[in-house]
């Protein structure tokens, strides 16, 4: 096992990979709603007065990622936090760094996505598509990718969004020719170990919290069904996640941590 690739706890334990006064960045799991929906079921919030830390609130929602999506996120502590984190978010200042496992590959080894989505459907507000610019309604998003492995027509892919649309992720790659495995709406269904679940993983969030402190690093290890696909495919997890974090736009330092955590051999 390695720093870059382990397996996760069940939901009953969010592991937590970062922690000071401000925040936490939780390692979000698989298949964990960050909201609940109208079927019901566990979510996120079940958890959060476990992630308390002896303040008298739980922590909130600095952003939000997609059920089905694993890894790094961001919670705000207290109300000071929350506005302080939410601005950053709304103006682009956090950067943050997924690796997705697509069902084709795009043509080229990288490039940038630049394609407005809109609504697919008025009665379901989250399905997006990708459409012309000017379109009416229709939102900028941008979104820079780079193929790190290709097997079996199948691709390793690193994204860096540059906005923050829902399922922005999702809905480029599907317009790009190359939906994420296990995407059951936009097109990735998998017969692939891990069966059909969705192959998106937010690996890194790097947060520039203090003007006069270097920017808060973190990265989450992948979980056990994109490993597996990764072996599957001949794919070496620790490489693959150490090539995603160099394209991160920001240098490379030492992820932040809150405390020991499991590293490389």
């Amino acid at each position: 096992m390695t720093a870059a690739c382990l397996p996760q706890t069940s939901h009953g334990e969010i592991p937590v990979l970062y922690r000071d006064a401000m925040m936490l960045v939780v390692d979000k799991p698989s298949g964990l709603a960050v909201h609940a929906g109208p079927k019901g079921g566990e979510t996120l919030s079940d958890h959060l007065d476990a992630l308390r830390f002896g303040l008298p609130r739980r922590p909130e929602l600095a952003h939000r990622l997609d059920k089905d999506t694993s890894g790094c996120l961001v919670l705000g502590r207290h109300a000071k936090a929350l506005a302080l984190l939410g601005g950053l978010f709304a103006a682009g200042a956090v950067e943050k760094t997924y690796i997705a496992v697509t069902s084709g590959a795009p043509a080229s080894d990288s490039g940038r996505i630049d394609q407005p989505l809109a609504k697919r459907s008025p009665t379901r507000g989250w399905w997006m598509q990708a459409v012309p610019k000017g379109t009416p309604g229709a939102q900028e998003a941008v979104t820079d990718y780079a193929v790190l492995h290709r097997a079996g027509g199948l691709a390793v892919l690193a994204l860096r969004p540059l906005t923050g649309r829902t399922h922005q992720l999702r809905a480029h790659l599907a317009a790009l020719g190359a939906p994420i495995l296990g995407d059951a709406i936009y097109g990735g269904a998998s017969r692939l170990p891990g069966g059909p679940r969705l192959h998106l993983h937010a690996r890194r969030v790097v947060v520039p919290l203090a003007r006069n402190k270097p920017p808060v690093d973190v990265r989450a290890p992948l979980p056990p069904h994109i490993c597996e696909t990764l072996a599957a495919l001949g794919g070496d997890g620790v490489a693959l996640a150490a090539a995603a974090d160099a394209f991160s736009g920001h240098p490379a330092a030492a992820p932040a941590t809150a405390g020991p955590l499991p590293t490389a051999p």
